[in-house]
């Protein structure tokens, strides 16, 4: 009875580092978990180093104890488990926490040892393996759970076999006794063979354990980073997204739809719309539209699209169903809310340039063909002239230069709505204002006027029509001119620019007050008694045709400067 006490205490110190090692791997990997950042760090030093201080530690106390309480069944077989943490931890451990444990081995041996001898520490102690199972330390990691079992099973028989055997081998033949020896050295290598197996369950369970949970770590790590991209994609996308569950219940919502939300909900956050009902969501919609639409795409229709008004917004919304995995099943439903208010407003106005371009366009073959009847009633006026008596012709007169200003408004319409595109060519500016100079000299005398031309010898050449040009300057100087009251002077120059150049045409009237200002080139705006209205709106269409712009610069009472722009380009080759 004493020698299974004895055999029973030897298994459990021996099992100590196997019973213990789950909580030292499962301390140790928690540790470096939390002060390691990168997660392959992480992974390497969890599986492999974390746990081999507490392994070496465990190991070495057990081996201590088994030495400690040693003993000699019936004063013959020495009772020593040690060897099985040590060969454990050689293979199992660090290469240097091995041969620092083997020598401790050596040297506790001859302390404990009940008969000390070299042969003892020889064949109890198992040195002639150290060599072979350090070398092998990193085949035996490598290899899988049986393969391990077999490994160290073998090196445990063999370390334990000629200490079990040789007292028989040393012995004189006394059957009695012999039988019962030597049964008790096969229980000791069958105890030898479930200790060492156990070493293996334990370690190898508590290892894969731990890397399924690193497994499952990484990948709840991997789910909540695909879950945040996911969020920031829909977050970045400029339509209002919400996803429902089965129950209409809301799972996830973008922050264009929180935004849309907190028109009518000012302190809304996003938790707060969360696991609510959709019908409690999107009041003031057209409710009844948009259940019908999810319960149908719930129901298998793939997807729909409605449109919906809410107050003077108007919304297109797209419903599509969200599939589970491989059994094609919905679990759900995205809505896509699009605000088109303005796409909608757009398209209205796009339908009334529409309609004003073809009124435009009627109004230009009825313009055209007007003119035709007007000279007919020209020429007859002129016949009837000739034979009235001359008592009548300021009557006449009068009708004509009626006719002969109908005509010149006809003119100006025409050449506004047409837009046609005009043959250019290189020439220069100034050669067109030195060609025109003459007749505004004559026309500033009749007025009691003056004129400055300064011209700057750095512009250049430029690609511009001529004819269409001369037409610019002369209206922009005589409306300059008549808006000078009496005496004045009209200022015309020219500016080279560093993107172009500088037409300016310069009077010192009155000026024109700035509510006046944004509708000077406007159709048939004018502020003349006989003025059309057509002469700025036709300068600023000449003047976009040849690529620029006009601006005025102007103040009550100070005089207006009329900026004419042409921009130095080679695009009108």
């Amino acid at each position: 009875m004493d020698a299974v006490k004895e055999i029973l205490l030897q298994v459990l110190i021996a099992s100590l580092p196997a019973c213990l090692f789950p909580l030292c791997y499962e301390k140790s990997f928690n540790y470096w978990s939390r002060n390691w950042e990168s997660e392959r760090q992480e992974e390497r030093r969890g599986t492999k180093e974390s746990y081999s201080t507490g392994f070496m530690l465990t190991c070495m106390i057990s081996m201590l104890l088994c030495s400690l309480f040693s003993v000699q069944l019936w004063g013959v077989i020495p009772l020593n488990f040690g060897i099985v943490p040590l060969f454990a931890l050689m293979l199992y451990g660090r290469l240097r926490d091995g041969i620092a444990l083997a020598l401790l081995q050596l040297i506790i041996y001859p302390i404990f040892a009940v008969n000390y001898t070299i042969t003892g520490l020889i064949l109890e102690t198992g040195v002639l393996l150290y060599p072979i199972i350090l070398l092998a330390s990193n085949r035996f990691k490598n290899s899988d759970r049986y393969g391990k079992i077999v490994l160290i099973s073998l090196y445990s028989v063999i370390g334990e076999l000629p200490s079990a055997i040789f007292p028989l081998l040393n012995r004189g033949l006394n059957f009695d006794l012999d039988v019962t020896i030597i049964f008790a050295a096969i229980a000791n290598i069958v105890t030898t063979l479930l200790i060492a197996s156990l070493f293996i369950y334990m370690i190898e369970g508590t290892m894969e354990k731990e890397k399924l949970r690193l497994q499952v770590m990484q990948l709840s790590r991997k789910y909540f980073r695909e879950a945040e991209k996911l969020q920031q994609m829909m977050d970045a996308a400029p339509l209002s997204v919400i996803l429902l569950d089965q129950q209409h219940g809301i799972v996830s919502i973008n922050d264009t739809f929180l935004q849309l939300y907190r028109i009518e909900h000012p302190s809304a956050i996003r938790d707060d719309l969360l696991k609510q009902k959709l019908d409690s969501v999107l009041e003031g919609f057209q409710l009844e539209s948009i259940i019908t639409q999810v319960e149908k795409t719930l129901e298998g229709e793939s997807k729909s699209n409605i449109l919906l008004h809410n107050g003077d917004k108007t919304y297109i919304t797209s419903t599509s169903p969200i599939k589970k995995g491989y059994t094609d099943e919905t679990i759900g439903v995205v809505i896509i809310l699009q605000d088109i208010t303005e796409l909608e407003a757009l398209r209205k106005e796009l339908n009334h340039v529409e309609r004003l371009s073809l009124v435009g366009q009627m109004a230009a073959g009825i313009t055209h063909e007007i003119r035709n009847p007007m000279s007919v009633v020209r020429g007859f006026l002129q016949l009837m002239k000739e034979q009235s008596p001359s008592s009548l012709d300021h009557y006449y007169r009068i009708v004509m230069e009626e006719l002969d200003r109908a005509n010149c408004i006809i003119n100006d319409f025409l050449s506004i709505a047409q837009n046609q595109v005009v043959n250019m060519e290189r020439c220069s500016l100034h050669d067109i204002i030195k060609e025109l100079t003459p007749l505004l000299w004559a026309d500033a005398n009749l007025r009691g006027q003056s004129i400055e031309v300064g011209l700057d010898e750095q512009v250049p050449s430029l690609f511009l029509n001529a004819k269409e040009i001369k037409q610019v300057i002369l209206n922009l100087a005589r409306n300059g001119m008549e808006a000078m009251d009496g005496k004045g002077q009209l200022t015309l120059q020219t500016k080279l620019t560093p993107s172009g150049v500088e037409m300016i045409v310069k009077d010192t009237g009155m000026g024109i007050p700035s509510a006046l200002k944004e509708k000077l080139f406007e159709p048939f705006y004018t502020t003349k008694v006989q003025g059309t209205g057509l002469g700025l709106a036709l300068c600023l269409s000449i003047v976009e045709r040849h690529g620029g712009n006009i601006t005025v610069e102007s103040e009550e009472g100070s005089g207006t400067a009329v900026i004419v722009f042409f921009p130095i380009t080679e695009s009108f080759l």
